[in-house]
């Protein structure tokens, strides 16, 4: 699949580290190191703008290794990208560690996921039908 793309960036295109891999990672794009504070979130730059076609979403997820080794997550994991947008896609960073932590251009700060999706259209009806689980919630299934 071909997706168009801007790269207004100092870094290379997002790129699959490995052959099966299903997001490409995304570099940070700043003019100076932007350090966040414990509990602190920003907007982190890419410099990137792309057009995805009609029926596809690009997801912005956190990377494990920084989620595991420095408590960087993404405060709205996974935003979203709808194929109508056309602006920068930058990545809400958040810090949910207790010490401060710094981003330099070049960073690999997310992934990316391009996903095809579905819109629904919504049949109204008075009954759903039956399943085993039913209205079982959260847990119902069990442990294990």
């Amino acid at each position: 699949m071909n997706i168009k793309i801007i790269n207004r960036s100092k870094n290379t295109l997002p790129a699959y580290e490995t052959l099966h891999a299903a997001g490409m990672d995304m570099r940070a794009d700043l003019e100076a190191p932007v350090t966040l504070k414990p509990l602190e979130r920003k907007l982190i730059p890419t410099g990137l703008f792309i057009e995805l076609p009609e029926g596809y979403e690009a997801q912005i997820r956190p990377r494990s290794g920084l989620a595991f080794k420095h408590g960087i997550g993404i405060v709205n994991s996974p935003g979203t990208i709808d194929a109508d947008y056309r602006g920068e896609i930058k990545v809400l960073l958040v810090n949910l560690s207790a010490e401060d932590f710094e981003v330099n251009t070049g960073d690999r700060i997310a992934q990316m996921v391009v996903a095809k999706h579905e819109q629904v259209q919504w049949q109204e009806v008075e009954e759903l039908g039956e399943t085993t689980r039913g209205a079982g919630g959260y847990g119902h299934t069990g442990v294990g």
